[in-house]
């Protein structure tokens, strides 16, 4: 670091898009401006557990296990309004989220295609449904153990997340190329599921 400058590293998956994405993307789609490409713009990670409502322990170790996780501190979510059948009143935590951007969002994207995924038990790729017509794809996970940073001998509650991808991308086929290239594993088309 001599006269003030500073090294810049990019995430290992933010380097892929900018050397292999965006010029497989340009040729694919036939865009005239690199601006036209679609980007990473945030990724959501949110879990609520119902059982909050009788046992508080829980959250601490929800929050730890979702800052591991993320490496963001999460927010805790709330309920809006009271629901007498489940005991629910108003301002009772439900859950936490956590909103990745920049540097974080590549990072836990690269985590999450590279290592979470592939250690799901009879994984078969994620559904191809789950896009929402304005360049975001949400999924849901069943168990937090998968990603590495969780230690499965000392899980207390076994819980499920979903997570929302949230891209530049105007329609769900420039989406699904974009993630699909950045590594995400979509199911096959299969002939017996048609």
């Amino acid at each position: 670091m001599q006269g003030g400058h500073k090294l810049i590293v990019l995430p290992r998956l933010k380097e892929r898009y900018v050397e292999d994405v965006v010029p497989a993307m340009m040729k694919e789609f036939s865009y005239e401006n690199i601006m036209q490409v679609p980007v990473l713009k945030k990724i959501v990670v949110h879990v609520t557990i119902g059982e909050l409502i009788q046992n508080i322990k829980l959250l601490t170790v929800l929050e730890k296990d979702i800052a591991d996780i993320t490496g963001q501190k999460p927010l805790v979510t709330k309920s809006k309004k009271a629901v007498a059948g489940f005991k629910l009143r108003k301002g009772m935590p439900l859950g936490c989220k956590v909103t990745l951007r920049g540097k974080r969002m590549y990072e836990f994207m690269d985590k999450l295609v590279s290592l979470a995924l592939p250690r799901i038990r009879d994984f078969r790729g994620l559904p191809v449904t789950s896009f929402d017509g304005n360049g975001n794809y949400s999924f849901g996970l069943k168990e937090q153990y998968i990603f590495h940073e969780i230690d499965y001998d000392k899980v207390e509650k076994v819980y499920g997340m979903d997570i929302t991808i949230c891209t530049t991308a105007k329609t769900d086929g420039e989406c699904k190329s974009l993630l699909k290239q950045l590594g995400m594993p979509f199911k096959k088309k299969d002939s017996r599921n048609v």
